[in-house]
C-alpha cells in the first residue's frame, strides 16, 4: 500500500530547520567572534597612530637641532666681538656664526658693514672701504665695556676647539667683491687648522671659486 503523500513531505522538514539553524548558529558565531576581535585591532592602529605621532613631535630629540650664536651672544655683546664670543662659550652654545669681511688691504675681520655703520656713525660706511689698521684702532662701545674688532684668526683661535661647528658668513661687498676671497678664507681656515668651519656665502660665484680651490671645507649658500 502507498503511503500518502503528505507524510513524505513531512519526513524532510525536521532536517531542513536544522540546516536553517545550523546556518544562522554558524553566522552569528561568526559575527561575534569579528566583534570581539574589532576593540584589540582598534587599540594596536590607536596606540600605532600615537607612536608615530610621538616619533614626529619627539624624535628631534635623538637628533637636536645644532644651536648656534649668531655673532656669538650679540644681545650682551656687541656682535662679532671677542666679548660676544666669550659669552656665547660660557653659554655652551654649540655653534658660533661669524661675519667675515675684508678690509681694503687684504686682511679677513669679524665684521658686518651693518655693525661698522653702527660703530662709525656712517649710513654709508663698507668695511672693504677701510685698511686693517684702521679697523682696528675702532673702539666698540657697549654697556659691557669697550672692545676691539677682532680679525678672523682671532675669533677662531678663540672659539674654534670649543664648539662643535663654526659658521664662517662670507660678506661680498666693494671694492674687490668676490676677487681671491675664497682663496683669502681658505688660507685662514688652513692656517688656523679649523676642521670644523663651514663656510656659508649668497654669492654663487664665491661658492663655486670655493668648491675648485678646496674639497676638504664644506660650503653651503
Amino acid at each position: 500500500m502507498k503511503q500518502p503523500v503528505g507524510r513524505r513531505r513531512s519526513h524532510g522538514t525536521p532536517l531542513f530547520r536544522f540546516s536553517s539553524f545550523y546556518t544562522r548558529l554558524r553566522f552569528i558565531l561568526i559575527l561575534l567572534a569579528f566583534v570581539a576581535l574589532l576593540p584589540p585591532v582598534f587599540f594596536h592602529f590607536k596606540l600605532r597612530r600615537l607612536h608615530q605621532t610621538k616619533l614626529r613631535k619627539c624624535g628631534w630629540l635623538n637628533n637636536p637641532p645644532l644651536v648656534c650664536a649668531h655673532g656669538g651672544d650679540s644681545t650682551n655683546a656687541f656682535p662679532n666681538t671677542m666679548s660676544a664670543y666669550s659669552i656665547a662659550l660660557h653659554s655652551q652654545v654649540d655653534c658660533i656664526e661669524i661675519d667675515v669681511s675684508r678690509s681694503s688691504d687684504g686682511v679677513l675681520f669679524a665684521l658686518h658693514d651693518r655693525d661698522l655703520q653702527r660703530i662709525s656713525g656712517n649710513s654709508t660706511s663698507k668695511v672693504g672701504h677701510f685698511r686693517s689698521n684702521e679697523l682696528k684702532e675702532l673702539d666698540v662701545y657697549h654697556q659691557s665695556g669697550n672692545s676691539k674688532i677682532p680679525t678672523i684668526e682671532d675669533a677662531l683661535k678663540l672659539i674654534s676647539a670649543s664648539v662643535r661647528q663654526v659658521i664662517l658668513d662670507a660678506k661680498v661687498g666693494p671694492p674687490s667683491y668676490e676677487k681671491g676671497l675664497a682663496n683669502d678664507i681658505l688660507s685662514t681656515v688652513e692656517k688656523m687648522q679649523c676642521k670644523n668651519c663651514l663656510i656659508w656665502a649668497k654669492s654663487d660665484s664665491l661658492v663655486r671659486d670655493i668648491i675648485k680651490l678646496s674639497s676638504d671645507v664644506a660650503v653651503r649658500r
